[in-house]
Parts: structure tokens; C-alpha cells; sequence
């Protein structure tokens, strides 16, 4: 019997009737692969993802960061996004698990970010996936 993937999930609530449907198609996949949410965090936005995994990180196996990044009228999204995720692969590396990047953007549209929503299914997946091969 495998042992069974604790994954903590931290979602941004900015964009939420997107990143709601995203974080519910990632528990139903986990439910899928026989991976168990032990925890979700919601936080304001995807900046505030990287403390919130922090926060996660020792009490699960892997992570999921749930979120989207649309294109405004500045570069704000850019910094947003490259930042976060540069914080988020390094809480990985620190703490040796993988943490899935379900943040779409940046320089998307609200309707290319609606397509994506299934971006958190592949996250989960990753994680599961990653949380199998180090533990062999």
C-alpha cells in the first residue's frame, strides 16, 4: 500500500470566481490520485503566496499555489508574478518539496485565464507525482 501525499493548497483570492473553480478542480484531482488536502490557506493575492506556503510547508508533503495574474494597464503583473514564483521555487529547493505552480499569467486576458483554470489539476498532479519519485 502507498503511504499516503499530504499536500497543503494555498490559494489567491484575487480573481476568485477563477481561482475558486481552479482550487476546486484541484481537490477533486487530489480526491483522483489518492493525495489528501491537509490544509488550504486563502490569502489576498498571489504576492502573499510564498509566507503562506512558508507557513504550510513542514506539515505536508508537497504544495499547490493556486492563482492568475491578469494583464493590466501597467508592468504590475509582471513583478508580481516573477516574483512570486522566483520565492516560491525557492521554498521548494529549501525545504526539499515540490510545490506546484498553478498561477497563470502574467499578460493574460480574463478569457485566457478562464481557459487555464485546469492548470490546477496539472499542479496537483506534479506534486503527486514529485512527492513519489523522492520518496522511492
Amino acid at each position: 500500500m502507498k503511504e499516503e501525499i499530504k499536500i497543503g493548497i494555498v490559494v489567491s483570492e484575487f480573481n476568485y470566481d477563477i481561482t475558486m473553480m481552479m482550487l476546486e478542480r484541484a481537490k477533486e484531482h487530489a480526491d483522483f490520485l489518492g493525495a489528501k488536502i491537509a490544509k488550504i490557506l486563502k490569502v489576498p493575492g498571489v504576492f502573499e503566496i510564498p509566507l503562506a506556503i512558508k507557513s504550510i510547508i513542514k506539515d505536508v508533503d508537497g504544495a499547490v499555489a493556486i492563482g492568475t495574474v491578469i494583464q493590466g494597464e501597467t508592468k504590475h503583473d509582471e513583478v508580481v508574478m516573477h516574483n512570486a514564483c522566483r520565492k516560491i521555487m525557492d521554498l521548494s529547493v529549501e525545504y526539499g518539496k515540490p510545490i506546484g505552480l498553478a498561477i497563470t499569467g502574467h499578460g493574460i486576458t480574463r478569457l485566457q485565464a478562464e481557459e487555464r483554470i485546469d492548470r490546477a489539476k496539472e499542479a496537483v498532479e506534479a506534486v503527486v507525482k514529485m512527492c513519489r519519485a523522492l520518496k522511492s
